[in-house]
């Protein structure tokens, strides 16, 4: 009996590791259609590596958190400078699970 509770808690513990897998392939995925979707390609380039002017900031590899955390940011009027008054109507329609789709997205790349 021991063995069978041993093997189920084994089988949970993977199937939920593929779960979470698969959830977070899923959001990246959808993230990387936002990313297109919203025209963040117009200035943060192609996968957020390539920033189109200087002083746009280069997206991809930041820490997923930050990225969360800079777009409330803007969303909110929390951070301006000279370039929020460009980003704010860009970001002001997102909910949250989208801005964590594409905070996903470009954490990855």
């Amino acid at each position: 009996m021991n063995s069978i509770l041993k093997t189920i808690a084994a089988m949970t513990i993977g199937l939920s590791a593929v779960f979470m897998h698969s959830q977070a392939t899923a959001a990246g995925a959808n993230g990387k259609a936002l990313y297109k979707a919203k025209n963040c390609i117009t200035c943060h380039g192609k996968k957020g590596k390539s920033p189109l002017m200087a002083g746009y900031p280069k997206l991809a590899g930041q820490d997923k958190k930050y990225l969360v955390i800079q777009i409330n940011d803007i969303k909110s009027g929390a951070r301006s400078n000279s370039m929020t008054p460009v980003m704010k109507p860009n970001v002001a329609a997102l909910s949250d699970e989208e801005i964590s789709a594409i905070a996903t997205y470009l954490s990855k790349q």
